[in-house]
């Protein structure tokens, strides 16, 4: 069973730190639910609400990977950052190739959640050994 404290670092720490890869499955729900949003049920609140844990998780891998050794307030906000500009990045990729849709959209989401699960899963074993 999963324990969360009311303490910033521990919940940031639990992101990080996930063996058994919940978080990254839990983006990928959350991108298949911004996808069924923008489809059918067009919910601007929904939408921000899963936008919110969507940056809070995938910046959290980022910040864990890139940005350890420092405080909470920076891995936030510049692990947060990083991701927006990793998905302007892939969208750009995407655009460049073909049209940028809704399911497009939901695959450079998709590629953004990988490409930070897997960077954070490859510096956590580089800073474990």
């Amino acid at each position: 069973m999963v324990r969360v404290t009311s303490n910033p670092d521990g919940f940031e720490r639990l992101i990080a730190e996930d063996p058994k890869l919940v978080f990254t499955l839990t983006s990928y729900a959350l991108i298949l639910t911004t996808y069924m949003n923008l489809n059918t049920i067009k919910s601007a609140g929904l939408g921000i609400a899963l936008f919110i844990l969507y940056f809070t998780i995938n910046g959290a891998f980022l910040a864990h990977a890139f940005f350890e050794n420092e405080g909470r307030f920076f891995r936030l906000i510049f692990g947060v950052l990083l991701t927006i500009m990793l998905l302007g990045f892939v969208g750009w990729l995407i655009m460049v190739v073909y049209n940028l849709d809704v399911p497009e959209f939901s695959f450079v989401l998709f590629i953004v959640s990988t490409i930070c699960s897997l960077t954070n899963k490859r510096m956590k074993d580089k800073n474990a050994t």
